[in-house]
């Protein structure tokens, strides 16, 4: 198998909502955008995929239920601190709750976190050093 990840797909409750949060309030184009599935292109031959949680069950199986958070987070790298906080205000102001205020960590960057209509957990960070030329964009290829 070659090392790469093609799509990541996330069951949503309701298309509509997500739809909602992510074309109108965030401001995302979408790839796809079909009764029951919204696929965004995240990367160069990277899809992220909102599937109505019905037919990702009829599908992949069923879904767990019950308290606490998904075990996943998606992370969304920065150039620069400054832009993490105007990340993490656009998410606001596009209905994202909770939005956990940006902080210094441990590990040296600068992160904080915004839930989707779902809950699952964007992480918005800066990293210091090398790592940040494996996630983010060079500033040419995406002004």
């Amino acid at each position: 198998m070659e090392q790469r990840l093609s799509l990541v797909t996330l069951a949503v409750a309701d298309r509509a909502r997500s739809r909602a949060f992510y074309v109108d309030g965030l401001g995302w184009e979408a790839t796809v955008d079909e009764q029951d599935v919204l696929m965004f292109t995240v990367a160069d031959r990277v899809l992220l995929s909102l599937w109505e949680e019905t037919s990702f069950e009829a599908e992949v199986g069923p879904v767990r239920r019950g308290a606490g958070l998904a075990p996943i987070t998606l992370a969304h790298n920065c150039r620069d601190r400054a832009t993490v906080d105007d990340v993490l205000d656009d998410a606001r102001a596009a209905g994202a709750d909770p939005v956990e205020t940006a902080s210094d960590r441990e590990w040296g960057g600068y992160s904080g976190y915004f839930a989707d209509p779902d809950g699952y957990r964007w992480e918005v960070a800066w990293a210091p050093g090398d790592f940040a030329r494996l996630m983010v964009p060079d500033s040419k290829e995406h002004g």
